[in-house]
């Protein structure tokens, strides 16, 4: 019996992804083959609406959490430029501002399994670590208006990483990630002054009661941050070009962004900070943890001598405010910042080799948007959303595009779904893709910006992510989210499991053409090539035609787990 030939019959979901699979693999094939032909993909947009439908739909896959029949008539009734310009307007969704808890959990603060469950039975999972957090910025991702803030202020999260590992407390990550969604769409210079300030990245990377010189106790300034903060947070470590390209030394060789006289100057001027006082505490020299608010200043702690920046250096004698803010510009304005950010977020919204021509063009909005201001972050955004390398029905170059990350698949495709989901099943889907956000296993983030596709020369950074385990983890998800019941998880209060809407498809069944059509328009933007159209349409009429929603749920896994699907384009 050919894989096309099994039929899906009511308790046989487990079954058909079996045979599904064998498919997928022929689609892999057929569809790889199509992929890079610009002639087959011009045949698929014979009218100036299809090409309108599926430059929305890419616009959608680029700037929000993934498209749904709702999104894509909005941008195509609006236009992009316009969609964009409603999208950069919209205030931030807020998380839910998590109550502080001491850093050490008092023996009350317990795990309750009693029922009927109140909102405090979970307390210690809810509070000691980022469980609701997470699951909250599924449900965001799912369904909040502001989706393109969303995506910024995910890809901003993991450029200025902090992380789960070692900031556990709920209301701590909560208040860092806020500031990333509020200054999404602010000034560049306000993200790295407020990310610095902030206790939880002072307590990540180590520069909250970071102490000055003593000469009698042999302490020396951490460097910890002082070293993220230039090699990941806004220079990287060679000197580029305006187009993000290395600049080469008479002898062929990169050039150093910065010494190791620079980290230790930087290192200074990163001392005398401690965390801000809790409510009704009382000052001291040294705070304890307490993570509300910026990081307040000891000034018997600070280095307040001259010191080595890149390029320059600080005066002696400047208060620490002057002090911090003089060393947050002297990165500012480095040459280097515009195409080191630019690149990193055209990767994560865009295509992951972007051209340095796209860098070139888009660092130069992030250096003067129009108006004489640098570190435009609106304007940054629109510049690498409206740019002719990100719009466009179709893009055919064989380096083009970027793997879905687990967090966008496992959204996209439940919002594809019309799905409603608490986030739970969400978080958890992403977690086996070994990609579970604000838990990053180091500041590296879980993958590197530079990450080569192996076999190839072509930058590809959340490849590598993908292995044999993940793989297989994408359509298991796919096949639970089609083919099981995802039923309220009883330890969360107010738990509502998650539900796809198979209304729109269903409506198809009856013509398995059209289904595919719709599926190929909604998912691939209607690059799917007809050979591939072919083979679904023939496994969706080896379901029953009486069964409405077994024809819907099978052409939805196979085209959600094709390998084209993987790869936005």
């Amino acid at each position: 019996m050919s894989a096309f030939q099994c039929t899906v019959r009511a308790g046989e979901p487990l079954r058909f992804a079996r045979a599904a699979r064998a498919v997928v693999l022929v689609l892999m094939g057929v569809i790889a083959g199509a992929a890079g032909s610009p002639a087959a993909a011009k045949s698929l947009f014979p009218t100036p609406l299809v090409q309108a439908e599926a430059d929305a739909v890419r616009l959608l896959e680029q700037a929000t959490f993934g498209p749904n029949d709702a999104s894509i008539q909005h941008v195509m009734d609006m236009g992009a430029v316009l969609w964009v310009e409603q999208q950069l307007s919209m205030a931030p969704t807020r998380y839910t501002a998590f109550t502080p808890w001491p850093s050490t959990r008092p023996d009350t603060c317990v795990n309750d399994s009693t029922l009927p469950l109140t909102p405090t039975s979970y307390c210690q999972r809810d509070n000691y670590s980022l469980f609701q957090l997470q699951r909250e910025f599924f449900v965001n991702a799912l369904t909040a208006p502001d989706q393109l803030r969303q995506r910024v202020a995910f890809a901003l999260s993991q450029i200025l990483v902090t992380s789960g590992t070692e900031i556990s407390l709920a209301y701590a990550m909560q208040r860092y990630q806020q500031i990333l969604s509020d200054l999404a769409f602010g000034n560049f210079r306000d993200i790295l002054t407020q990310v610095t300030l902030s206790p939880a990245m002072g307590r990540y990377l180590d520069m909250v009661n970071n102490l000055k010189p003593n000469t009698t106790t042999g302490v020396e300034p951490n460097e910890n941050y002082a070293r993220e903060f230039l090699q990941l947070f806004s220079l990287g470590t060679v000197e580029l070009g305006p187009d993000g390209t290395p600049l080469l030394d008479s002898y062929g060789k990169t050039i150093a962004a910065y010494s190791q006289e620079d980290v230790e100057g930087f290192a200074h001027v990163f001392t005398g900070w401690t965390y801000p006082l809790a409510p009704g505490a009382t000052a001291r020299n040294l705070n304890p943890s307490y993570y509300d608010g910026a990081m307040n200043e000891r000034t018997q702690y600070h280095d307040f001598s001259a010191k080595e920046l890149i390029d320059g250096g600080a005066p002696a004698n400047l208060t620490m405010s002057a002090d911090l803010a003089n060393a947050i510009n002297v990165v500012f304005n480095h040459p280097n910042v515009g195409p080191f950010i630019s690149r990193q977020l055209i990767q994560k919204l865009v295509t992951g080799n972007p051209s340095p021509e796209y860098v070139a063009r888009v660092a130069a909005i992030f250096n003067n948007n129009g108006a004489g201001v640098r570190g435009d972050m609106r304007s940054v955004v629109r510049a690498i959303l409206l740019d002719f390398d990100a719009r466009g029905i179709a893009k055919d170059e064989p380096g083009y595009g970027r793997l879905r990350e687990p967090a966008q698949f496992v959204v996209a495709l439940a919002r594809a779904l019309n799905a409603s989901s608490d986030g739970v099943f969400l978080r958890s889907q992403a977690n086996t893709m070994s990609q579970l956000p604000f838990n990053a296993p180091s500041v590296f983030n879980f993958y590197p910006p530079d990450y080569v596709v192996p076999g190839t020369t072509i930058l590809g950074p959340e490849f590598a992510l993908q292995n044999t385990t993940t793989a297989f983890a994408r359509i298991n998800y796919v096949n639970s989210l089609v083919y099981s019941t995802i039923n309220p998880d009883q330890s969360v209060y107010g738990a509502t499991g998650t539900q796809p809407n198979w209304s729109s498809l269903t409506a198809l069944a009856g013509n398995p053409a059209a289904l595919v059509d719709k599926l190929n328009r909604l998912l691939l933007h209607g690059t799917m090539s007809a050979a591939a159209q072919s083979a679904v349409v023939t496994a969706i009429n080896a379901v029953s035609a009486a069964d409405a929603l077994g024809r819907a749920k099978a052409a939805f896994y196979l085209v959600a787990t094709s390998s084209q699907y993987q790869v936005e384009r």
